[in-house]
């Protein structure tokens, strides 16, 4: 039993520790052929060392909650702070959300973007790949998980993937 709750300890320590480190440039993100595909390999080191500075202060590539001042609208727009784990918003409601995605489905490739009718954004938060044919603003639910995550499933299928919200 003890070296169960060793390991559970551990693997929490280890989130903890990848969570605090925080960026990873777009080098690290994307692979060879879409670093190409979207021209970023004519930039010099200056270059995409300036824009990874410029995704890093935004807080894009971590996920972090949009800093206050940043344009981004989040609680203004629902006033549901389901989703955002900052600290002032741990001991928010944490009950599960149905809605429509806004438009047009195929499913997800590791990096999808969700948009919901009732305002809310969802990035896919792992690299699972799940594709279907094109289902227009079908039906989502997204339900809390383990250890503070959130898990977003399509009406009619049983796949599902974890989520954190962007906005």
């Amino acid at each position: 039993m003890k070296k169960i709750l060793l390991a559970i300890m551990a693997i929490l320590f280890a989130q903890a520790v990848l969570a605090q480190s925080g960026f990873s440039s777009l080098e690290e993100q994307m692979t060879g052929k879409e670093f190409q595909a979207t021209g970023l390999e004519k930039l010099s080191a200056e270059e995409l060392e300036a824009l990874n500075s410029w995704i890093r202060s935004r807080s894009l590539a971590t996920l972090d909650t949009p800093k206050a001042g940043s344009g981004a609208v989040y609680t203004e727009q629902s006033g549901d702070t389901r989703g955002f784990e900052t600290e002032q918003m741990r001991k928010s409601d944490r009950s599960t959300i149905t809605s429509r995605l806004v438009g047009s489905f195929t499913g997800w490739d590791g990096q999808t973007v969700f948009t919901l009718e009732n305002g809310m954004i969802w990035e896919q938060a792992d690299k699972d790949k799940f594709y279907v044919n094109a289902v227009n603003n079908p039906v989502v639910t997204i339900e809390p998980g383990a250890f503070r995550t959130w898990r977003l499933s399509v009406e009619g299928y049983a796949s599902d993937c974890r989520v954190e919200r962007i906005q």
